[in-house]
């Protein structure tokens, strides 16, 4: 189970270097700030469409070499490809025709899409069948069913911590000074370099894995051998979910709404958290040295944002019981998510006051402007704690008390967080443009959000029996790759 748990860590820090490092390297490409958001469709696409079709077809394997390892091998092997297309889309480019003195570089650019893709893709073929692996080693007993989702949290947590310590880290590319070219300079190095670190992180756990976990051949029942004439494991799989959709119970389409309102309200932060900090906190310009010091500062917002949610992730429970339910806690947390977003506001004007009056600020703020960017991270990692348990519970409560199924109602969920991201992929750069540029309009949009949603949770979802909330306890963190 720790074996099959670690790979957690390997897929959360390529999904850290993603969220921390790959808006501003897309952007030294030559991708405008009004587009570079629609890159990251691939993400829920992925995410509606290839985990649940991986996860239902491990289910079904019956390869000699186990249900869930060749899923992992896979996985893993894209997930290398994808890296190594992503941190040298620059020199692929450049030998392609690219011409480095220009603003944009379409061949490089063209590479970068292809390898983000791949990536996301990778990653969702990685992580279903990991879970579900821990899932068959658990054997439907609870307590080691509890102890897989602690083990798997725990190296997601980890996973998270790495990432962002490497992306804030500015000298990484000397530990490997070829990755410094004529076409990739020192951020573009360093983005090599600690992808370098992810693919050796990633393929040693999934070696491991590979080598000493047994995963029996799967032999299923008589009856599950044949799928029914015409029909693919795909198309029962989305039939299953049709009907699922057809049969879900008031509580649930409540639930789902305020999640998806909710992600609404993250996923600005989740898109251009580092960008807001190179651009408008440390006041550079993509490709200068200001710049790169913000995302590098960033970074390390998000490695501290990562402890912190690690830690109020072991206290929502106890919090819930404190604040009268979790549906308040969700509301409450809502609260400090919009007050934080619209404080983005605030700490941006004042770093643009004070590098007005003293332009050596540009790329060195104040103190008082570190101190509060940082301290922003820090602040949203126990509403982002909150985020990535309470909805799964409560998904879980109502399927319980409806008798529904809890994996295809977990399943179900997902939907309301892929949908919110696919929308504020292809809004919020042409949003944030017809207000003037900038990450701050989207900010702002998902300050309003998250009031919305902080009502709405207390407005119409229905309260869950005490004895319901208390196995919130045994619930594993959710994600939203």
């Amino acid at each position: 189970m720790v074996a099959v748990s670690s790979i957690a860590a390997g897929i959360q820090f390529g999904w850290a270097l993603q969220l921390s490092l790959l808006t501003p390297y897309v952007q030294t490409l030559g991708v405008p700030h009004v587009w570079a958001s629609f890159i990251w469709l691939c993400g829920p696409i992925s995410g509606l469409l290839v985990q649940p079709i991986v996860g239902y077809s491990s289910d079904h394997c019956q390869s000699s070499f186990g249900r869930r390892r060749p899923f992992i091998l896979a996985g893993a092997i894209a997930v290398a490809v994808a890296i190594i297309l992503i941190g040298y889309a620059s020199d692929i480019g450049h030998m392609a025709g690219d011409d480095i003195t220009k603003k944009t570089r379409p061949r490089a650019v063209a590479i970068f899409v292809i390898g983000f893709w791949i990536l996301d893709v990778a990653n969702n073929m990685l992580q279903g069948p990991c879970r579900a692996f821990l899932g068959d080693l658990a054997a439907g007993d609870p307590k080691k069913t509890r102890t897989a989702n602690a083990f798997f949290s725990f190296f997601m947590a980890v996973g998270n911590v790495l990432g962002y310590a490497a992306g804030s880290y500015n000298d990484l590319h000397k530990i490997f000074p070829f990755t410094q070219t004529e076409a990739c300079n020192i951020f573009c190095a360093n983005l090599k370099s600690c992808f370098f670190f992810s693919i050796v992180l990633l393929l040693a756990l999934c070696i491991i894995v590979l080598t000493c976990v047994n995963d029996p051949k799967f032999t299923p029942a008589p009856k599950e051998s044949k799928i029914e004439d015409g029909k693919t494991q795909v198309s029962c799989f989305y039939g299953e979910c049709c009907v699922a959709f057809r049969e879900l119970e008031k509580p649930m389409w409540m639930l789902m709404l305020v999640t998806a309102i909710t992600w609404i309200a993250w996923f600005p932060y989740v898109l251009f958290d580092t960008d807001w900090m190179g651009r408008e906190v440390y006041g550079g310009d993509v490709g200068q040295k200001a710049y790169d010091n913000g995302v590098h500062a960033g970074s390390l917002g998000l490695m501290l944002n990562s402890v912190v949610l690690a830690v109020a992730s072991l206290g929502v429970e106890p919090m819930g019981r404190l604040v009268g339910g979790v549906k308040w806690l969700w509301a409450i947390v809502n609260v400090i998510l919009a007050i934080c977003l619209a404080a983005t506001v605030l700490i941006t004007r004042v770093a643009e006051r004070e590098r007005a009056k003293n332009p050596a600020l540009i790329g060195n703020p104040s103190m008082d402007v570190k101190v509060g960017s940082l301290a922003f991270f820090c602040v949203l990692g126990i509403p982002l704690a909150v985020t990535y348990s309470v909805p799964f519970a409560l998904a879980s409560i109502y399927s319980n008390s409806s008798g529904a199924g809890q994996g295809l109602s977990l399943g179900l969920l997902n939907v309301s967080i892929v949908i919110p991201q696919m929308i504020i992929s292809a809004i919020s750069g042409p949003w944030d443009a017809l207000f003037g540029g900038g990450n701050l309009p989207a900010f702002v949009l998902g300050a309003a959000a998250a009031a919305i949603s902080a009502v709405l949770a207390i407005v119409i979802l229905p309260n869950p029996k005490k004895e319901d909330e208390a196995k919130m306890s045994s619930l594993n963190m959710g994600s939203f790759h």
